[in-house]
């Protein structure tokens, strides 16, 4: 089941990556390193912004829909969501638009932010929506919605760039548009869902007491994640901002991407067999969750660790290459620590609904990587951000493994890790003998190293049978001819 899951989510997961390398492809072209720094912190604001005042809800939703359904109260369920929600973003959005108008900012920095501030109000209630659909288990659904939001969004963005002058405005303009053409399409059919529901302070009280821990865990890792830039934006300036910006999402954005896909196919699977009465299907669902993640992500961080410096003159612009392709190679290893402690460790958190202490166990460490940047930038520059975002996840993926086994016993398959980082080595070994001339140009440089690397590791792959990949090749294999034989008939 999860398999199938996995490529029910890949067309959008392909979207994502387009979008996500095609972002940092064009935008460093296209905006000064300034510009883009400014892009990057408003994203930041906005998005920490929207899951202070909005995740708490959309979480509710995800984690009791399955309960809702089996106990005949989805219409009141869902009623209170988005009504609650209605209400919150006219407050917020209000209360936004006042400060942007009232503080000190420069015009450019108001006219991005105030296009931030529409992207996330139209967008909370696209994620709602899409949240309801992944909890209902809509997997083709929920993946037509949002490939086209993120295609949309992202081509209407780069358009907006080249031909209006929103510059770094121009990608929260593309949110708000490809938002609003989703929502026309697939909000109607939700609220039909919601129909004769009654909304509920009571319920909206557990929604609250479920979800805000969540959303202040979530702010705390993202705190986590993008702290730095604000503090290298204090102490260095927006184009070093842009800089750190490109090479982090350069190495980072395709291993999140991937770490999203294995989440997305698996948490709802877990919840759903915790709810009916089956933990231990629950545990071993997850442990085969870990092992797709590691399938999935342990090469995929080797390999761009290893093309670091093709891959930063091709995917940024002349004046990001230098900086970004010095950092690409160490932060593929904060990114896979980030991962697996995001998109699994803390998921023992989420199962046994005591997010109280998830967000408690993700304090320390945010606010160790700001104090780190404050120490190590002066000494080290941009260098001096990736280590401490190192340091500050290894304590983060320690931390969350320790406590969180006390309230939800999640697999630690170490045997499996174990033989999914041998795999890398032999792939990392080959690819480094690969003979390529030194005036090899970068594209050539890249396709070689990728195309030999996947051959290996794939070679490796099967005869370990990482993740079960071996059993489910020959499965489907096996099963083709006797679909075509049964046709036939």
């Amino acid at each position: 089941m999860l398999w199938r899951h996995l490529f029910g989510y890949l067309p959008l997961n392909i979207a994502q990556a387009v979008a996500g390398f095609g972002g940092i492809f064009l935008l460093t072209r296209l905006l000064t390193p300034e510009q883009f720094g400014l892009y990057s912190l408003v994203f930041s604001v906005v998005t920490i912004t929207h899951s202070l005042c909005f995740t708490w809800i959309e979480a509710a939703i995800a984690r009791s829909y399955a309960r809702a359904e089996a106990d005949n109260e989805l219409a009141d369920h869902l009623a209170t969501a988005y009504y609650f929600l209605l209400i919150g973003t006219g407050i917020v959005g209000g209360l936004g638009l006042t400060a942007i108008l009232m503080l000190p900012f420069s015009i450019e920095l108001k006219t991005v932010l105030g296009y931030g501030l529409g992207s996330m109000i139209i967008r909370s209630f696209l994620i709602l929506t899409l949240e309801a659909r992944k909890a209902a288990r809509e997997v083709a659904r929920y993946s037509v919605i949002e490939f086209f939001n993120v295609m949309a969004s992202f081509g209407f963005g780069i358009a907006l760039i080249v031909f209006t002058e929103l510059k770094a405005a121009g990608p929260f303009a593309g949110l708000i548009i490809a938002a609003a053409i989703a929502l026309a399409f697939d909000l109607p059919k939700m609220l039909l869902r919601a129909k004769g529901g009654k909304a509920s302070l009571g319920r909206l009280k557990v929604f609250f007491a479920y979800g805000m821990p969540l959303s202040v865990s979530l702010i705390l890792g993202y705190i986590l994640q993008v702290g730095d830039r604000f503090v290298i934006s204090a102490l260095m300036g927006n184009g070093q901002v842009g800089i750190y910006a490109a090479g982090y999402g350069t190495a980072n954005r395709g291993l999140d991407i991937l770490f999203v896909w294995a989440g997305m196919a698996s948490l709802p699977l877990l919840i759903a067999a915790l709810e009916l009465g089956n933990p231990q299907k629950a545990k071993d669902m997850a442990g085969k969750a870990f092992a797709a993640m590691a399938f999935l992500t342990f090469p995929a961080a080797t390999g761009i660790a290893l093309v670091a410096i093709p891959l930063a003159n091709i995917m940024t612009g002349p004046e990001f290459r230098e900086g970004a392709g010095a950092i690409i190679p160490w932060i593929t290893v904060a990114g896979v620590m980030n991962g697996i402690t995001t998109y699994y460790l803390l998921v023992a958190f989420t199962l046994s609904k005591r997010t109280g202490v998830m967000a408690l166990v993700t304090v320390i460490p945010a606010v160790l990587n700001i104090g780190l940047n404050f120490l190590l930038l002066p000494k080290m520059g941009l260098m001096g951000a990736v280590t401490a975002t190192i340091i500050a996840y290894a304590v983060s993926m320690v931390m969350t493994a320790v406590i969180g086994r006390r309230h939800f016993a999640l697999p630690l398959p170490f045997v499996e890790a174990g033989k999914t980082l041998l795999a890398c080595a032999v792939m990392a070994a080959v690819v480094l003998m690969v003979p390529l001339h030194a005036d090899a140009s970068d594209g050539l440089r890249l396709a070689v190293m990728a195309g030999v690397g996947g051959m290996v590791y794939g070679a490796m792959a099967l005869w370990l049978n990482l993740a079960d990949c071996r059993s489910m090749l020959a499965h489907r294999l096996l099963r083709q001819p006797k679909l075509a034989k049964e046709a036939e008939g």
